[in-house]
């Protein structure tokens, strides 16, 4: 299995292939993860790459390393291990995905994320549509990431969506706090809204802490304008372990994000942990989400409404049960274990 981007890195790319990964070798099959560390591997069964370069994509910035090393490193990996499938995730994107998807040394499956725009798929389209034809089996996390590719680039897919582990989030131990808890996890930066959520959170009284995990370029800025807040508590990136315990510790999950999202991963892991989730009605969240079902979704970038929301689900007690009763019945539909036994029945089918 073949990631583009920094495994020692959280993101929901990396999840989804050390996830699926691990799920698929608790069923017994021989799996290897290659990709870029900034660190030691996080697994037993990744092989490091190399470092990875921030690299600007999808609005954000992605640790992919597409230099003459890592490339280097995943020709002789290739060359050395004789996989019997190869499955890369975004295979189009620089480094070692796209040279796995090249080289074609055996039957190959990839699984295309992202959702929103691509000025590489708009500049190198002739290219890419010849690649694709390496690829034996294409799939796509959500109905805005096939429209993303195959606007681009055309082609046939199978939608799979991602996976959780549910059976791990909801063994881990909660984090003890002594006030009802508002968890925010991702990247800190415009399209993930975290700006949106502490102002928010300025404009309420609520007695909350307010748990902010990640890092980016907003966190200097945003640490400044909203250091008088004492309920904010200022996290820095998280481990695994960490990011599970504060799913199950927290009050509502809020997810804020304001564009760019294909696929809600992370809503489904705080419906798996009993989580109320209060997130933006964005397309991508709709794959999983349903408002006032089991969860709220709020107008992207609407401070108001994201109080309003927060505040109704901190205090409402019958609403938040029943978002957290059919959050957790809507998280058994994306268990990972189903995830790896449609992957499972794909490899037999090319291997054979």
């Amino acid at each position: 299995m073949v990631c583009p981007y920094s495994l020692s890195i959280p993101g929901g790319v990396q999840a989804q292939v050390l996830g699926l990964a691990r799920e698929l070798r608790r069923d017994g099959h021989e799996v290897r993860v290659l990709g870029p560390c900034d660190g030691p591997p996080p697994e037993s069964f990744v092989t490091p790459l190399g470092d990875s370069l921030p690299t600007a994509a999808n609005g954000s910035i992605a640790p992919l390393a597409p230099d003459p090393s890592a490339v280097m490193r995943t020709l002789r990996v290739l060359r050395d291990e004789a996989f019997d499938v190869i499955h890369v995730h975004e295979p189009l994107a620089p480094g070692p995905a796209i040279t796995t998807v090249t080289l074609h040394t055996a039957p190959t499956v990839g699984t295309f994320h992202a959702a929103g725009r691509s000025g590489m798929y708009r500049a190198l389209a002739p290219v890419l549509r010849r690649l694709l034809d390496r690829i034996d089996h294409k799939v796509v996390v959500s109905k805005d990431a096939l429209a993303l590719v195959q606007g681009y680039l055309g082609g046939d897919y199978e939608v799979l969506f991602n996976g959780v582990e549910t059976t791990e989030i909801r063994s881990t131990l909660p984090h003890p706090h002594e006030r009802p808890a508002i968890f925010f996890l991702g990247r800190h930066e415009e399209r993930k809204g975290l700006g949106i959520l502490l102002a928010a959170l300025r404009r309420t009284d609520l007695d909350v802490a307010c748990w902010v995990a990640g890092e980016g370029p907003d966190t200097n800025r945003l640490r400044i304008e909203y250091g008088g807040d004492d309920r904010i508590e200022w996290l820095g990136r998280v481990n695994d372990a960490d990011k599970l315990a504060r799913l199950r510790g927290a009050s509502v999950f809020c997810a804020p994000s304001l564009h760019g999202e294909s696929f809600g991963v992370v809503l489904i892991e705080a419906m798996a942990a009993g989580t109320p989730v209060v997130a933006s009605a964005l397309d991508g969240y709709r794959n999983v989400a349903t408002d006032g079902v089991d969860a709220v979704l709020v107008p992207p970038g609407d401070v108001d409404a994201l109080g309003t929301a927060l505040r109704r689900v901190l205090s409402d007690s019958v609403l938040s049960a029943a978002l957290v009763e059919r959050g957790m019945q809507r998280a058994d539909d994306f268990a990972m274990s189903s995830l790896a036994a449609e992957y499972v029945a794909i490899y037999r089918r090319l291997a054979t």
